[in-house]
């Protein structure tokens, strides 16, 4: 008779029949970059989680590559005014672009991922260039009035234009991929276009295929000041009850270019991350999102849960649904984990 316990008995059976096994060679951390020198402002809502200023962020950078955690992905924080172009975003010595230069050139081994977005650096903190419908009163961004989903819209193709403005001025930085993370139609294909004719076309793209309009992005709007003045992303990331959807958006990427495919949020949509691995079979990132990290420092600093077999719990389940990268703002301390362990 078969008996599953037998090889439960002991850790030596329980390892060498693991099914699903975690390296550090498969994680990616978000890191956050702002103006000035020998900052580390603390993220209230993300413990642990700081804004630093590029002195810094080299100094993290080199204890990542340290642990052998191969990549970063990389948010910037506007200090200059806003508008509604999104200027900062390509502009030559924007944060991100001075960031991405300070990093191959002090740590050049460490993969560089950009996130390709609008929301930080746009006055009114949405994703693309905002139209107002015809007898509807623009709102005042200091002290925006409640709007409906039917006041405004978000041109997707002149937002295209400044994505691929945006992802070209990460590339000529010297970035190694670029995560464009607007859900516009076609951004894949828009900022393939413009790579390939900016003599990028050896420069990877990480496709926010499947990124759900979710309530477990709030730490992450207070660290990098992007929550949108009026009305709400919903139009343009997708409605957290469709994996259909899903399978299609992660299709349309890799028609139009995208090289990796993306889950976000990750824990709540692991049947997602499971469909499309198993439908398309293409590199698969799942990013575990702010509110997944602040959940868990929340419960731990209670002493509700033990945070390190909780995270490598979650981070196993990851995998375990299909994920190949994983996205974790707890990265660093996985990889000193694993290496301990």
């Amino acid at each position: 008779m078969y008996r599953p316990r037998r090889l439960r008995q002991y850790e030596a059976w329980r390892g060498l029949i693991r099914e699903t096994r975690l390296s550090a060679d498969q994680l990616v951390m978000p890191l956050f970059v702002r103006a000035g020198r020998n900052i580390r402002a603390a993220i209230p809502s993300m413990p642990g989680q700081c804004q630093l200023s590029i002195d810094q962020l080299v100094k993290d950078a080199r204890e990542l590559l340290e642990q052998r955690v191969p990549a970063i992905l990389l948010f910037g924080l506007h200090a200059g005014p806003k508008d509604e172009k999104a200027s900062g975003a390509y502009a030559k010595d924007g944060i991100i672009q001075q960031a991405v230069q300070a990093l191959k050139a002090q740590v050049p081994e460490l993969l560089v991922i950009t996130d390709v977005c609008l929301c930080a650096y746009m006055s009114h903190g949405h994703c693309g260039v905002v139209k107002y419908v015809r007898g509807s009163r623009k709102p005042r961004t200091q002290n925006p009035q409640p709007r409906t989903e039917r006041d405004f819209y978000i041109d997707n193709d002149a937002t295209l234009e400044l994505l691929a403005k945006t992802a070209v001025s990460h590339a000529q930085a010297g970035a190694d991929m670029v995560a464009p993370s607007d859900m516009m139609d076609n951004n894949v294909a828009a900022i393939r276009r413009a790579l390939d004719q900016a003599d990028s076309a050896r420069l990877p793209i990480m496709a926010y295929s499947a990124k759900f309009a979710s309530s477990f992005y709030g730490p992450f709007r207070e660290a990098v000041d992007s929550a949108p003045a009026f009305g709400d992303r919903r139009s343009y990331q997708m409605d957290l009850a469709n994996a259909d959807e899903a399978l299609r958006e992660a299709r349309l990427d890799i028609e139009q270019g995208a090289d990796l495919l993306m889950v976000k949020p990750a824990l709540g949509y692991l049947d997602v991350i499971r469909r499309i691995k198993d439908e398309l079979r293409h590199p698969l990132a799942a990013f575990s999102v702010s509110g997944e990290y602040a959940m868990v420092k929340a419960a731990a600093a209670r002493g509700w849960i033990a945070e390190r077999s909780a995270w490598l719990e979650i981070l196993t389940a990851l995998k375990r649904a299909g994920a190949d990268v994983l996205i974790t703002y707890w990265a660093k301390d996985a990889a000193k984990l694993l290496r301990e362990r």
